[in-house]
């Protein structure tokens, strides 16, 4: 209700709605971020975002999409099964290694079956960014995401919108980093606004 009050710019009513939602749901923190996010951005709810998932990485680290709020997210699924996926591991590793530092995540989602395998493969090929296992493709984020063939991978920037679905996309790394420039001048400005502030209470 909130989204579609959103659409028809009836943004008071819409926060309304959000607000609501925050106080009587508890059962699902990824629906939670959502809400908040679209509480504190009107705007956003108007926009193609990303769905809202939730995932425990290899390590054991609960994450979920809005967590990662500010930062770019490539999220690549893959399996260990897939012989183009594993063609495309270089490629994977070498975007996660040049945007390393910078606000950017590679998110890994396995659909393999095997727990075992997936974690000997990862570690194997040191792929040391973000990594979870969804299972096959009936898993709760491949089926968020719609994906019915591997590999696949989707960008989104740093206000969780959808930008681009892509599959061997040789001018993927040029199109990250404008949004990691973009990213990155966000996260300047609110630093700026945050310092700003803290200037002005301590004139006080």
């Amino acid at each position: 209700m909130g989204v579609s009050l959103a659409y028809l710019h009836n943004d008071d009513a819409a926060r309304g709605e959000f607000q609501t939602f925050l106080k009587i749901d508890k059962n699902d923190p990824s629906l939670h971020e959502r809400a908040q996010r679209y509480l504190d951005r009107i705007e956003l709810a108007r926009s193609r975002m990303a769905p809202p998932f939730a995932a425990t990485t290899i390590d054991g680290r609960a994450i979920s999409l809005d967590s990662l709020a500010g930062k770019v997210v490539l999220i690549d699924f893959w399996a260990t099964w897939c012989g183009p996926c594993r063609d495309a591991l270089p490629h994977v590793k070498q975007i996660a290694h040049r945007f390393e530092g910078q606000p950017f995540v590679v998110l890994s989602v396995s659909f393999d079956d095997d727990d075992s395998k997936w974690r000997d493969f990862v570690n194997k090929n040191q792929m040391t960014w973000l990594q979870t296992r969804d299972g096959r493709f009936t898993g709760p984020i491949g089926r968020e995401f719609q994906v019915d063939a591997i590999p696949a991978t989707f960008t989104i920037d740093a206000d969780g919108v959808l930008e681009d679905q892509h599959v061997g996309d040789a001018d993927i790394e040029g199109k990250l980093k404008k949004l990691v420039a973009r990213a990155q001048e966000l996260e300047n400005r609110k630093n700026n606004a945050s310092t700003a502030v803290k200037t002005a209470e301590s004139t006080e």
